[in-house]
C-alpha cells in the first residue's frame, strides 16, 4: 500500500495528511506490528486502533488530537508519544491512560496546552513544569520517563505525598501558546528503546537539542 513502510514489526504511515486511521492498516497488520509511527498526519480520532492489540509502541506527534482522544485498551503498550498536538485538558487524559493502558512506562506530551513547559510557552518556567510532572506521575504511577527526563525516585515520593495538588491549570491565552508551539519541532526527542530504558548518551544529547532550541526561540521573541 502507498504511504506505508513496514520493517518487521514495525510499521509507519507518516505525512498522508489523513484524519483517521485508514481501515486498511488494521485489517493488514493490526495482527502483527508491535511499534506504529502515525505521526505528521491529520488525525482527530484513533478509532481504527482497535485491531492493534498486540502494539507496544505508538507514536502521535504532530497530529489534530484534542481532549477527546480515546485509545482501546492495548495491555501490551509501553511507549506512547503525544507530542505537538491540540490536548489541553491533562486530568481527563490520564486518567483515560490509566485504564486503558496499564504498562504505560514513556510518556511524552512536549507541544501540548497541557504540558507548560517554557520551550514552547513564555509565561510558563520549570516550576511549573515540574509541578506538572508530580501530577502525571500521581495519576500514571509506573512510568519511567516523562517527556525528555527519566522520573527519579525523588520525584516519586513528591508525587505520592503532594501530586494530587498539582493541578496544571490550562493557560489564559491560548492564541500566544500556539504561536510559541509552532517553532516546537518533536523530531529529535528520544524515544524508549525495546527495554524502555534510555541510554545517557541520548538524554545528553536531547538536554543539549533542547538548549539549543531554547536559545533560538528567546531570541526569536
Amino acid at each position: 500500500m502507498a504511504g506505508v513502510v513496514v520493517n518487521g514489526a514495525q510499521v509507519s504511515y507518516i505525512s498522508q495528511d489523513c484524519e483517521e486511521i485508514p481501515e486498511f492498516l488494521g485489517r493488514k497488520y493490526g495482527h502483527m506490528a508491535k511499534r506504529l509511527d502515525l505521526s505528521f498526519n491529520l488525525l482527530r480520532s484513533l478509532e481504527g486502533l482497535k485491531t492493534f492489540s498486540y502494539l507496544e509502541e505508538l507514536i502521535l506527534d504532530n497530529n489534530l488530537l484534542g481532549n477527546d482522544l480515546l485509545l482501546p485498551r492495548l495491555p501490551h503498550l509501553h511507549t506512547l508519544t503525544l507530542n505537538k498536538n491540540q490536548i489541553t485538558e491533562l486530568e481527563s487524559l490520564l486518567d483515560h491512560l490509566a485504564e486503558v493502558v496499564p504498562s504505560l512506562q514513556y510518556l511524552s506530551l512536549l507541544g501540548n496546552m497541557a504540558c507548560p513547559n517554557e520551550l514552547v510557552s513564555t509565561e510558563k518556567d520549570e516550576d511549573d513544569y515540574q509541578r506538572y510532572r508530580y501530577f502525571v506521575l500521581h495519576k500514571l504511577t509506573n512510568l519511567k520517563f516523562l517527556d525528555t527526563r527519566k522520573v527519579t525516585n525523588s520525584e516519586r515520593e513528591e508525587a505520592l505525598v503532594r501530586g494530587a495538588f498539582m493541578k496544571v491549570v490550562k493557560p489564559k491565552d491560548a492564541k500566544v501558546f500556539w504561536e510559541n508551539a509552532a517553532t516546537f519541532t518533536t523530531e529529535n526527542i528520544p524515544r524508549a528503546t525495546d527495554s524502555s530504558e534510555m541510554t545517557s548518551y541520548k538524554m545528553q544529547r536531547c538536554f543539549m537539542l533542547l538548549q539549543s532550541f531554547q536559545i533560538r526561540s528567546t531570541n526569536c521573541i
